[in-house]
Formats: C-alpha cells, structure tokens, sequence
C-alpha cells in the first residue's frame, strides 16, 4: 500500500472550486492508499499571520474536510503544529538547504513582490518545511497543483541529497499522485478565471441555498447567441463547466441544445444551476453544522490524528538523527 500525503491550507472556507478540483478525489484516494492529511497551520505564518483567526481558520477547514468526506478511521488528518518532530526535522533539512536554491523559486519571488515589507526567513525556506512535512512519512506520492510542482522536485532534491551525503537510501522520492484523470478546474461566476476566495467569485460549500441562488443569479451572462452553434464566450462557458459538474447528462445537453439553436434562456439556465449546486452542496453543509459545535468529536479527531502522525514522524526522525550522528551517551 502506498503512502500519500497531502497538506491542506489553513485560510478561510472550502468552495465549489476546491471540492471538484481535489477533494473528491482525496476521499477516493483514501480508499486505496495510507493517507496523511494536515492542516498547514505553520505554512499561513510566512505571509501575514492572524492570532485572531489562525485557530478559527483551522478548525474551519478541519470541519469542511471531514464533512466533504476524509474519514479519521481511514486516514490520519492533523494539524501540522500539533507535531514537533516536524520542526526538528525542518531545522535539520535547512543545514543542506542552500540560500541560491531557495531564492530562485517561483512561489519566493512571487510572494516578496506581494510583500516586500515582509520577506522573512520562513518565506525564503518554505520549500524546506513543506519537504519536512512530506519525508516526515516518507511518502510516495503527494497530490500537488501546478503552483507547487517545483516544492515536489525540491524535495525529491532534498531527499537524493541526504541520501547521497550520508551514503544511504533513507528516504524515497516522492511523485506527484495522479488521480488517473485531468483535474477539473472550476471558474467563477465573474466571466473569467478560477473561482477562488480572493476573486470573491466563490460559492462555498456552507452557503445557504438563498445565498447560492443569489449568486448564481448574479453570474455574468451575454445578450445570447445569434446563429446557431455559434461558439461560446468565456462567460458562458464557465456556466457551461459548472453545469457540467453538478447537473445530469440530460440537464446539459437540454441547455446545449437550447444555445445551438439561440434559444438559450439564461434565467432558466441559472435557475437549474442553482438548484443542481443545493443538490450537491446540501449534504455537505448539513454535515457541517452538525459537526461545527461538537467541540469533543473534533477534539477527538485531532487527538488521535496527531498520535497517529508523531508515532509515524518519531520513526523517521530517530532515523535521521542516528544517521547524521546523533546518539545519547
């Protein structure tokens, strides 16, 4: 059996974007696979840190995800900074980390134009906990996006690097975990993009339905097609992929139809959205109201998830230190 480890960002609530994009196929995953799941509560530290809302972030996205379907009796779901032995094993990967390397990442460059006020050394070394978190377990696969494929190859680098100096084969390289299908990239309701939370173009899994209604009513549309077949603009388009996600094969192809032959009406069009979206959503919110307020089931969850990892995290760590030359007297 494999083992997978994937990182969940600890910011703000889960979308329509993100649960089609990965999530579902995270509760997949976990049927075949020795899943680690953690909230990257370390990892939000290195652009503007909130003590006010890191812990209601957390438990926000903890929520989310057991509601959408990671099962703790299935996988090991935790919160990053619930296990030490990552920071060790951070500090230790940072003695072969080179300032040259860590400097010429895209994700660096990127957020220090963002935040020149605030390039930190967590920033620079980002790439180096985000290797601990993954050689903590000794992973074979991690599901990455784009935006972190060059973190991955860092790590599969880091990993041949302490391999090579120390004269061992401790460490696995980790790949990328394919899903053994494209991922679906959902757009916003803006006409443009991926939805996502800094766009404000989400629909969010908790949304109420009213408020699901509103906003797909809202959706930016056009004055229609003029000729048949004509092609899509990227508006509708999008409506068109949302469509395809969450409503039945018959249900797009009646709108397909409808915008060949320019009798396409949007007010309907938006009206099925939305009440395919609910349909979808629905369970899933329900879930999380009820498991939002019961403090001792995710107390529990989190308890045992960190037990779980520390047990596995402690056997890499005692590896790592006996090989560079740590021992007791």
């Amino acid at each position: 059996m494999n083992t997978v480890l994937s990182g969940i960002r600890s910011t703000g609530n889960l979308h329509l974007g993100n649960y089609f994009g990965a999530l579902r196929n995270f509760v997949r995953m976990q049927e075949e696979n020795k899943c680690f799941f953690f909230i990257a509560d370390y990892h939000s530290l290195t652009t503007h840190p909130d003590p006010g809302s890191l812990h209601g972030n957390v438990k926000n996205v903890l929520t989310e995800y057991l509601a959408a379907g990671i099962d703790p009796e299935k996988s090991t779901i935790y919160i990053q900074s619930d296990v030490p032995e990552v920071c060790e094993l951070y500090l230790l990967l940072n003695m072969h980390a080179y300032l040259g390397e860590l400097s010429k990442t895209v994700s660096f460059k990127e957020k220090a134009r963002k935040q020149p006020e605030n390039v930190n050394a967590g920033l620079l070394t980002y790439p180096t906990l985000m290797a601990a978190d993954i050689l903590m377990h000794n992973a074979d696969f991690v599901p990455v996006g784009k935006d972190q494929e060059q973190h991955l190859e860092m790590t599969r680098k880091f990993a041949r690097r302490f391999n090579n100096m120390y004269q061992v084969e401790f460490f696995k390289e980790p790949n990328a975990y394919n899903f053994g299908q494209e991922l679906i990239k959902i757009p916003g309701l803006d006409g443009s993009g991926k939805m996502g939370k800094s766009e404000g173009n989400c629909i969010y899994l908790k949304d109420e339905p009213k408020v699901i209604e509103k906003k797909v009513k809202r959706a930016l549309t056009d004055q229609g097609p003029t000729v048949p077949n004509q092609e899509k603009p990227e508006c509708i388009e999008n409506l068109f992929t949302i469509l395809r996600v969450v409503s039945t094969p018959e249900v797009v192809n009646h709108f397909e139809d409808k915008w060949n032959t320019c009798e396409i009406r949007y007010g309907d069009m938006k009206k099925q959205l939305a009440e395919d979206i609910i349909k979808v959503t629905s369970p899933i919110r329900e879930r999380i109201l009820e498991i939002e307020n019961d403090d001792a089931y995710l107390h529990k969850v989190v308890t045992e998830g960190a037990e779980k990892a520390r047990e596995s995290a402690g056997k890499t760590l005692a590896g790592v230190r006996e090989i560079m030359g740590f021992k007791p007297f």
